[in-house]
């Protein structure tokens, strides 16, 4: 595999900077640029960030004292210095969008962390283990766009991430309802416990638009290609709850399902123990060995314990049981910011450069 130069476009940012610690050494993707809003434009990488830098290693030499561009005014000379970018800004998501797709007419692939295009049909949203194939629409979008190389592919949300892989093995069996209460933590805000002192010993209920994207979400994942648009799948039906927990990160789920055919519990922990996708078959660098872990302790998945599973880029599952309203319920998490946003962003970039997406 040859080796791609990259711009972080975002780099100050909570998102930006787990992309910066997931490249460092990366053996396809060299960081190249990095890019940011006007207020940091013009600094060294360690001037803008201010003190900021919320990662658990020590912030690279190999970025502390690049110049940070400006993610707007420089689009023409980051999109023709390097192969393709992770775009995570913190922009409103009307600007968002029209960054993304100016990069992309700049014939610069981007691989997006944002909302902004998750819900147009020709924009694949890939979980890389789930739906691979969505990634063929790509060349209905470049059709749109009137690119030959650039294109955009988003993230989903990383609440979904703590639930949806593991329903995706039981799709056979049909499931007609979902219930997911998510316990989300606190770096999904682009937070930490010292520039966000309410959360410690606190709960709050509410996350702005998240219960919405975890129930919409899931369906586009889910969904098939249909004449070069992703078709949303016309079931389950999902219902969530999305509530801010004081963890710094990881989000945890407890999921209630309901299914056309039953299954067998010892089923449904074979097939997640068997379970593997594209990314394993293909042994992409940032791949878990094993997506999903089955815990057969009581008190497990824990979120202190059990999210950096696989550098934190596995499922964890536990609690399986069956339930008196639905057919079966069960508790799953994920590492918010490295499967649920850079890690996840990364992992699809691999896949895409596996498939020639890049070249």
């Amino acid at each position: 595999m040859r080796t791609y130069k990259v711009a972080v476009v975002g780099a100050t940012g909570m998102v930006g900077q787990r992309f910066l610690t997931l490249l460092e050494n990366h053996p396809w993707f060299s960081v190249a640029m990095l890019a940011a809003s006007p207020r940091s434009a013009g600094k060294t990488y360690t001037e803008a960030l201010n003190g900021r830098w919320a990662m658990p290693v020590p912030l690279s030499d190999s970025v502390a004292n690049r110049v940070v561009l400006d993610a707007e005014a420089d689009a023409e000379k980051i999109a023709s210095g390097v192969d393709f970018i992770f775009c995570a800004v913190d922009m409103p998501k009307d600007a968002t969008r029209a960054l993304e797709e100016r990069y992309a007419k700049l014939e610069c692939p981007v691989i997006s962390n944002n909302s902004a295009h998750r819900l147009f049909a020709d924009v694949p949203m890939i979980v890389p283990e789930v739906n691979p194939q969505h990634v063929q629409v790509i060349d209905a979008q470049r059709k749109r766009l009137g690119t030959k190389r650039g294109f955009i592919a988003v993230k989903s949300n990383c609440s979904i991430q703590s639930y949806v892989p593991a329903l995706h093995p039981l799709m056979d069996y049909h499931p007609t309802e979902v219930l997911a209460c998510t316990y989300q933590a606190i770096s999904g805000a682009g937070k930490t416990f010292a520039s966000w002192p309410e959360m410690v010993d606190n709960v709050i209920p509410y996350i702005g638009g998240e219960e919405e994207k975890s129930e919409r979400e899931p369906l586009k994942v889910w969904g098939t290609v249909q004449n070069g648009a992703i078709v949303d799948a016309a079931s389950p039906a999902i219902t969530t709850q999305c509530v801010r927990v004081p963890a710094t990160d990881g989000h945890l789920a407890a999921v209630f399902a309901r299914f056309s055919q039953k299954p067998r519990l010892d089923d449904v922990i074979a097939r997640w123990k068997a379970f593997e996708g594209e990314p394993q078959q293909l042994k992409l660098p940032s791949a878990p060995r094993q997506f999903i872990h089955y815990f057969e302790e009581n008190d497990r998945p824990q979120t202190r314990l059990d999210r950096m599973l696989e550098n934190g880029m596995a499922v964890s599952v536990g609690r399986l049981r069956e339930d008196s309203q639905y057919d079966i319920k069960f508790i799953s998490l994920s590492h918010n910011t490295l499967r649920g946003a850079a890690g996840g962003g990364v992992l699809m970039a691999e896949l895409l450069a596996a498939k020639g997406y890049f070249d």
